[in-house]
């Protein structure tokens, strides 16, 4: 007897760097900084993998240029670009299932020694999200 499997898959978009002019400081804004984007996009890739055909699946060249377009425009807060990145991805793409966001200021103007400062987001798309239902 074949037992039914359940999958999860996702879409990444891993270490994408960026020079943009994000912070409160006037240095930030006129020189600005790299920054670093980790994305992991809950989505159904099944029908991809029958097909072979980029229109079954999210194009991650597209999800890429969403993203290069909100970090090209400035904010002072990071919190304020990892928001307009979430909403431009959830509403490019209404069938994600989840958005993992992680977006790092490298070497912050803080005095430490650190990789990075930065914000990390996870949303649920409760219309799509299916871990309460079986669907396997």
């Amino acid at each position: 007897m074949s037992v039914p499997m359940c999958m999860t898959s996702y879409i990444t978009l891993n270490d994408v760097r960026f020079h943009a002019f994000h912070g409160v400081l006037p240095q930030e804004t006129a020189v600005g900084a790299d920054f670093v984007v980790n994305l992991r996009l809950g989505y159904d890739i099944s029908r991809a993998m029958r097909t072979d055909d980029v229109g079954d699946t999210l194009n991650y060249a597209e999800v890429y240029e969403l993203v290069k377009h909100q970090m090209d425009v400035p904010s002072k807060l990071l919190e304020h670009v990892a928001g307009r990145i979430v909403d431009a991805v959830r509403k490019a793409y209404p069938a994600i299932t989840s958005i993992d966001l992680e977006l790092t200021k490298l070497n912050p103007p803080m005095g430490a020694d650190c990789r990075g400062a930065g914000v990390e987001i996870h949303l649920i798309n409760d219309k799509t999200d299916k871990s309460n239902k079986s669907f396997c």
